[in-house]
């Protein structure tokens, strides 16, 4: 279980042994921990850098349950360092599980048959890789405008990582899946604090399950998954918001009626058609809502914050763009105002699940100069210039502005 005496002794030890790099690394993202005028005004005033153990200081936004965002200096490549990826909780009860120990259970009314596997079992099965973005739905809550509740994220609720496991549907072949079968139900090992609390457990439907990149993964880039990323295994459903990221699962079923707990009957959902997303949840939607399932198109400015003071003459900004599994087409850059668009340029392609890291070059002018990036993907979905509103502030992908000082 996390308790705040954990959580300082994790801090305490990591600042005993390097003092003076953490003294710096402070002093480094000084800058970049200046909140957002748009956050609201308890957040800003708590906004601290914080270490969890096994992590370099991240933005803690609650201890329990844990919460910490990434800043943005770390989301400058397609990749996210293990040590400064998001953590994301809803209940604080999070025990540290033993691999060698652990079980995951197979089964359910949906499957035909029970059984239980080790880590060794999941190594044991063909491995498949991918490489994809895990994103809170609530990603920049804390910019809505009116504030809406919930954990008050700015930008770094996300990190891209590769991803290696064993494949969901590989898994359920060792049960069968009956045909009657309509979502595959996943719960964790964290556990609620009170007994009032509903349990954290979600669903997927069937399709999603059986596609070849939905996998349970054991490693992240290359590494045992961490403590506060799942270890030993969680699922991993590239495209798809992080809600459905399972960590420290422990339990499969196979269901033959839609799932009714709490964190999918009553939690993350959206108005039906507000936004134009592609997947969709059918055996869970109402007339009203339907769940949230995968991202919507978008970028960030990640090698500037804003205001920021630079030199005037050629200055090279860049960032990173996603969505939904659909490719990157097109990152333009505006320096008047959202009047005219420039291509940047496309970096390194990872997959279409990924960060995609761009690039542009344009000339500073002395004084304040204003810069905009919009993402747009291969369907033709092209980030918003208004905020969509929702009352759980999900899918903020409002095109950035930031102001550079030339001087």
């Amino acid at each position: 279980m996390v308790t705040r005496r954990i959580l300082l002794r994790g801090v305490g030890a990591g600042l005993a042994t390097s003092n003076l790099v953490s003294r710096g690394l402070f002093e480094a993202n000084a800058a970049g921990l200046a909140p957002s005028p748009n956050l609201p005004d308890g957040t800003r005033g708590e906004v601290i850098l914080e270490r969890l153990p096994g992590k370099r200081p991240l933005i803690k936004l609650s201890y329990r349950p844990p919460n910490y965002e990434t800043p943005i200096e770390y989301l400058r490549t397609g990749i996210t360092s293990n040590n400064v990826f998001f953590v994301r909780y809803h209940l604080s009860n999070i025990p540290e599980l033993d691999g060698g120990k652990w079980r995951l259970m197979l089964g359910g009314e949906g499957a035909s048959g029970e059984m239980e596997l080790t880590l060794d079992d999941l190594r044991r099965m063909p491995a498949s890789e991918v490489v994809a973005v895990n994103q809170c739905s609530g990603n920049r809550r804390g910019l809505f405008q009116p504030h809406v509740p919930g954990v008050e994220w700015g930008y770094g609720a996300m990190g891209c990582a590769r991803w290696k496991g064993a494949r969901l549907k590989d898994i359920l072949d060792k049960v069968g899946v009956k045909k009657e079968a309509v979502e595959i139900v996943l719960d964790g090992a964290d556990g609620p604090a009170f007994s009032e609390t509903p349990d954290f457990v979600k669903s997927i439907p069937v399709w999603k399950a059986m596609e070849d990149t939905t996998i349970i993964a054991y490693e992240m880039n290359g590494q045992p998954l961490p403590h506060w990323n799942g270890f030993p295994a969680r699922l991993v459903v590239p495209g798809w918001t992080g809600t459905y990221w399972m960590k420290h699962l422990t339990s499969v079923r196979v269901a033959t009626k839609p799932f009714d707990g709490f964190w999918m009957k009553s939690a993350y959902r959206i108005p039906l058609r507000t936004f134009p997303v592609v997947a969709r949840f059918v055996s869970q939607e109402s007339e009203t809502n339907t769940p949230i399932t995968e991202m919507v198109v978008n970028s960030l400015i990640t090698s500037h914050e804003d205001g920021t003071t630079v030199k005037a003459g050629t200055t090279m900004i860049g960032g990173i763009a996603w969505n939904g599994g659909y490719n990157i087409h097109l990152v333009e850059v505006s320096t008047d105002g959202g009047q005219t668009w420039v291509p940047a340029t496309l970096r390194e392609d990872l997959g279409r699940y990924a960060f995609r890291p761009w690039s542009y070059v344009f000339s500073a002018k002395q004084g304040k100069n204003t810069i905009m990036a919009r993402a747009t993907n291969v369907i033709g979905q092209t980030q918003t210039a208004n905020l969509i509103l929702n009352p759980a502030g999900y899918h903020h992908n409002v095109i950035q502005s930031l102001t550079l000082n030339a001087v």
